[in-house]
């Protein structure tokens, strides 16, 4: 961006020109996080970013200690501040601290996620350099556990997660979304925010409402944040079937939104289980999962780190994809449940 432009707008860091950088909220909904809130927003106030840093947390109806934490941290930190949120919707949340906010940079962490040094600054650079709307990087997934390393591994593998670069890494450039964000307030605010009648998959709602508008939205892979997978194949299927689930209420909305990589899935499961039914008058058609499962044998051969490794991937693909399929095949109606995870 040239000296003359960004000095217009605004937007410059003090690479470009001496006028100061932009003030910075960070919005964070946060329900039942007891164990986590508090390394959260350490982690954003221990931030090194030159301008000024906000930080509210839009407080659900949780069970747990975390109101007490949240209180306690707003007390201790004057950029820290609350705002109820009684529904302890995610997207309820969210709005609600963006309402409550004014930072002319809004950056979305989620209370489980640790951000790491030099995140904020170098998003904000990445805005300025680009004039995008949003920018964002990797949910790098990481395990803490046999089974919890393996799903990173799935996480992070394009037949896992179809190629989307927020999950397997990749240039920098335009995309279709990017984990969490960092937004421009004014584009945030011209699109209507988030759409409260979603459950999940707002962000990538949000995106492309934004790139429906003409706007950007930017990769850039040096902005990476830890994320821990899901401990256990149960709770792994219901992720993933909430996954497919929420995406089709955004494909109800939105049809043209629909990528080649959300079809894949549910194409898999549904060749499958023709073939299985049809294969008891033309035994042929078996070679259809034959070709799934001689995919799963070397992607998880390649994929995985030792034997063991190895064998929970040939669970753990199969798991991913037929759940987001099931959910994106039986759906779920719009704003069914309040959670935020």
């Amino acid at each position: 961006m040239c000296r003359s432009c960004c000095e217009r707008s605004g937007w410059c860091s003090p690479a470009v020109s001496e006028i100061p950088w932009p003030s910075v909220s960070v919005v964070m909904p946060v329900l039942d996080e007891e164990n986590h809130l508090r390394g959260a927003v350490e982690s954003v106030l221990d931030q090194d970013y030159p301008g000024t840093i906000q930080v509210c947390l839009a407080l659900g109806p949780s069970c747990d200690d975390t109101d007490r934490i949240a209180h306690e941290l707003a007390r201790d930190d004057r950029r820290v501040s609350t705002v109820p949120n009684p529904s302890g919707g995610r997207c309820t949340g969210l709005n609600a601290a963006i309402r409550a906010t004014t930072g002319s940079v809004v950056v979305r962490v989620d209370a489980h996620s640790i951000v790491p040094p030099g995140y904020i600054t170098r998003a904000v650079e990445t805005l300025v350099r680009t004039g995008a709307a949003n920018v964002g990087g990797v949910q790098q997934a990481v395990g803490d556990a046999p089974f919890t390393r393996a799903v990173a591994r799935a996480l992070a593998s394009p037949f896992g997660m179809g190629g989307a670069r927020f999950h397997t890494g990749g240039e920098e450039g335009p995309v279709d979304t990017v984990f969490l964000g960092v937004f421009r307030r004014d584009a945030l605010e011209a699109v209507g925010s988030f759409d409260e009648s979603l459950i999940g998959n707002e962000d990538f709602e949000l995106n492309f409402r934004l790139r429906k508008s003409g706007r950007i939205v930017w990769f850039d892979p040096a902005l990476r944040v830890d994320y821990t997978p899901r401990s256990s194949f149960t709770a792994l299927a219901r992720q993933f079937f909430s996954y497919g689930k929420w995406k089709r209420d955004v494909l109800r909305k939105h049809p043209s939104s629909l990528r080649l990589r959300q079809v894949i899935p549910l194409a898999v499961l549904v060749a499958v289980a023709a073939s299985l039914v049809v294969a008891v008058w033309a035994p042929a058609v078996l070679i259809v999962p034959g070709i799934y499962i001689a995919s799963l044998v070397v992607v998880s051969t390649f994929t995985g780190h030792g034997i063991a490794e190895r064998t929970r991937l040939l669970a753990i693909f199969p798991t991913m994809h037929l759940s987001w399929a099931l959910g994106m095949l039986l759906g779920g109606r719009l704003g069914r449940s309040p959670s935020t995870r």
